[in-house]
């Protein structure tokens, strides 16, 4: 298959830059998968399609102030460096830029000094691994030097870090937010709650596999980059239940879906206890093995997202409901408005 067949038009003003003050004012599109009917709705109006039995799924990961701005010792030249995940305790692999102007043995400096870097080593994506040293407590500077590590495709500034946060996010260690749950509130959640959907957890820290386009013309050759997930073994008891029970399991988000899915296939259809790396590549055709539905939102052209929206439903028919939304006029992105598919 080849990568042009995940191509649409999107008018670039429908790039939300900037979330709405309300994380539950989003529009919400509805699609059937076995009528492919389509709802436009509002994104609380969500609780009108779960029912008592039903399991939503959300990533608690949090999202590192990933980003720091600094120099070389030696030069002065200015350096950008996105953390992707820790190694070792002061040990990260990270993006730089510019690249080749971090080499073995360079040292790079932050906020005066408060915190430094050497570089120890390559990655063969083009990272490099760096190893800090700096005094108090790691995440401390870090939340006082970083940036949230906004997408390259907005361009405002972010006013407070926390909306770039799920309100149930927990777990440190993200490059980027599982946007699908930034729609949540937490009395939102407890009304879902209420109507006897059972809500739980997984971790999955989004890396460079967010940032990462494809490259090949063929989407057979692309490599997922590997990412560190984690599901308890109070999750996959309540996952079990649901669907002994016949219940529902909804997915929030594509770092969600790419979670359940992995435990799924490596466990014969059932969920258990587990961490680990995975570097799943979801793309038409696939069998899905764990989720019986997916809260999303709006993906960029020819991103491994829309093909892993385009395996639940098919090509065309998400082809086809994108160019309603950009008709209707649906915020894309990260900050854009949510899609409902069952």
């Amino acid at each position: 298959m080849n990568i042009e067949d995940f191509d649409f038009d999107l008018p670039e003003e429908l790039i939300a830059q900037t979330p709405l003050k309300d994380r539950t004012a989003s529009r919400l599109l509805v699609l059937k998968r076995d009528t492919k009917e389509v709802q436009h709705k509002h994104f609380t109006d969500i609780k009108g399609y779960f029912k008592k039995g039903d399991c939503l799924v959300l990533n608690d990961t949090r999202v590192l102030p990933a980003r720091l701005y600094g120099v070389k010792k030696d030069t002065g030249a200015k350096i950008e460096v996105l953390l992707l995940h820790q190694q070792e305790k002061d040990t990260w692999e990270v993006l730089t830029k510019p690249a080749k102007k971090v080499k073995i043995g360079t040292e790079l400096i932050f906020g005066e000094g408060k915190l430094k870097a050497t570089c120890t080593g390559y990655k063969d994506h083009g990272g490099r691994i760096l190893e800090f040293s700096y005094v108090g407590i790691f995440y401390e500077v870090l939340d006082a030097l970083g940036e949230m590590p906004l997408p390259p495709y907005i361009k405002e500034q972010l006013p407070e870090k926390e909306r770039y946060q799920t309100v149930f996010a927990r777990e440190e260690g993200s490059a980027a937010a599982p946007t699908a749950g930034l729609h949540f509130t937490n009395e939102l959640l407890d009304e879902i709650k209420a109507m006897g959907v059972t809500i739980t957890f997984i971790t999955l820290h989004v890396g460079l596999g967010t940032f990462r386009p494809v490259s090949v013309d063929n989407i057979d050759e692309h490599k997922m980059h590997a990412e560190f997930y984690q599901m308890t073994r109070e999750t996959a008891e309540t996952l079990i239940e649901a669907k002994k029970s016949g219940g529902r399991i909804i997915s929030v988000g594509t770092t969600s879906t790419r979670t359940l899915e992995t435990i799924a296939r490596d466990n014969n259809g059932t969920f258990v206890e587990s961490s680990g790396w995975t570097d799943i590549f979801i793309y038409p055709p696939y069998n899905f093995r764990a989720i019986d539905g997916l809260i999303t939102n709006f993906h960029l052209p020819k991103s491994t997202l829309i093909m892993l929206v385009s395996a639940l439903v098919n090509k065309e028919a998400i082809l086809g409901v994108y160019k309603e939304a950009v008709d209707e006029r649906y915020r894309f992105f990260s900050f854009g408005d949510a899609m409902l598919i069952l």
